[in-house]
């Protein structure tokens, strides 16, 4: 079992989706998974020129040489991928978004349908598993309503959206413990996928655990930490 996270937050190992990410990779590697943590920012990828040379030219083959080579084929070689982003503008970073515009490769010009939705060939036997992790600075759900929209269809098997997002890197002894307790869950979210390629009820449910009743993190955020 090979999970791959890509980070596409601009501040890499230093983000709010790293604290979450790492958790889950950690319980990952506890069930004997390989894992890699990847950050998106830190790497060479041009934009899609929308050429569709990978299509026509040079099937699966960009006309790009920057990293994007060596990501796909990670991309392609591992069992579950996760899209890791924090919410900016209610969608992903630009970062992440860069990076799943390049995957243009794994699809061929074929247009096939599913129940009336219409997508493009996969040209590849076998793609990996999605998980998403989303983190919001601002309370309530609605902040992910965008991303929500976008994955559907990836068909993810799992999708991990925490708001409160600031409360991950407190210091505030506290908050440490709420988050140190969610964490956990992370943890037990990333052991239960590489075992079995899914979560439990009872996981999922605690993954949406409350970190800090609304009106006490509005005022929270509004003062310094």
């Amino acid at each position: 079992m090979k999970i791959t996270v890509f980070n596409g937050s601009p501040r890499g190992a230093n983000s709010n989706t790293h604290v979450i990410a790492e958790a889950l990779l950690k319980g990952a590697k506890k069930a004997d998974a390989e894992v890699e943590n990847i950050f998106l920012s830190e790497k060479r990828v041009n934009h899609c020129a929308g050429c569709f040379s990978c299509w026509y030219k040079t099937p699966g083959k960009c006309i790009y040489r920057d990293d994007m080579d060596n990501l796909l084929q990670t991309c392609l070689s591992s069992d579950i991928v996760c899209f890791a982003t924090p919410v900016y503008s209610w969608n992903m970073t630009a970062y992440l978004k860069n990076f799943i515009d390049r995957l243009i490769p794994i699809k061929r010009p074929t247009v096939v349908e599913s129940s009336g939705n219409y997508d493009m060939e996969n040209n590849q036997n076998k793609l990996p598993k999605i998980v998403i992790i989303s983190n919001s600075g601002f309370p309530g759900e609605n902040n992910f309503e965008t991303m929500r929209t976008v994955m559907k269809t990836g068909n993810p098997i799992l999708e991990v959206y925490r708001n409160c997002g600031m409360l991950l890197r407190s210091k505030d002894p506290v908050v440490v413990k709420v988050i140190k307790k969610y964490l956990d869950v992370v943890f037990t979210a990333g052991y239960e996928l590489a075992s079995n390629l899914s979560v439990s009820e009872e996981t999922q449910a605690n993954l949406n655990m409350e970190l800090m009743p609304i009106d006490e993190y509005i005022q929270y955020i509004s003062k310094e930490n």
